[in-house]
């Protein structure tokens, strides 16, 4: 398994922009508040349902990467189950439409802050860094209020390492 530095580094490569970043975090929650949704209607049995398990899972993974994030992107993750919880309450058809409105707004705040960037979306070389993109926003947001040095001495040698072509 490749360390959290290892794998933001790869993440962090396509978004130097910080336009493009700042688009992330409003499209990132959108679409996990989106995909919560119809997996809310999912249930698996004393009011277990696809939702918690599906965040139960990527938190788990995060908390294998660091668990100061993992901690902050558990409070972060419980809102936004809150709030799908509540959209996917309001009906069928009206979750539906709070699905799509999201997912849809959340993909064109990503992609136009692709176009912020100059370069395409990390997934599209490698699926797996949609579940990487929240706990780098978590770890965007520690940074900013000047937390996890060693992480970011630690991403910023990696991204040194990196040829500008990548």
């Amino acid at each position: 398994m490749k360390t959290l530095d290892q794998q933001m580094a790869v993440y962090a490569a396509y978004h130097r922009n910080r336009w493009n970043r700042l688009t992330h975090f409003i499209g990132v929650p959108a679409i996990i508040f989106a995909i919560l949704i119809p997996m809310s209607w999912v249930s698996l049995g004393n009011g277990v349902t696809l939702a918690h398990v599906f965040a139960g899972v990527v938190l788990s993974y995060y908390f294998l990467l660091d668990v100061p994030l993992a901690l902050a992107a558990t409070v972060a993750v419980a809102a936004l189950l809150f709030a799908a919880k509540v959209a996917a309450g309001t009906g069928i058809a009206s979750g539906w439409t709070w699905f799509g409105v999201f997912f849809v707004g959340g993909w064109i705040f990503q992609l136009v802050g692709h176009v912020f960037e100059g370069r395409r979306p990390a997934l599209a070389d490698n699926l797996f860094q949609i579940f990487i993109a929240p706990i780098f926003l978590v770890a965007e947001a520690f940074f900013a209020l000047g937390l996890k040095h060693d992480l970011m001495e630690k991403l910023e040698a990696h991204l040194a390492q990196r040829a500008p072509a990548e």
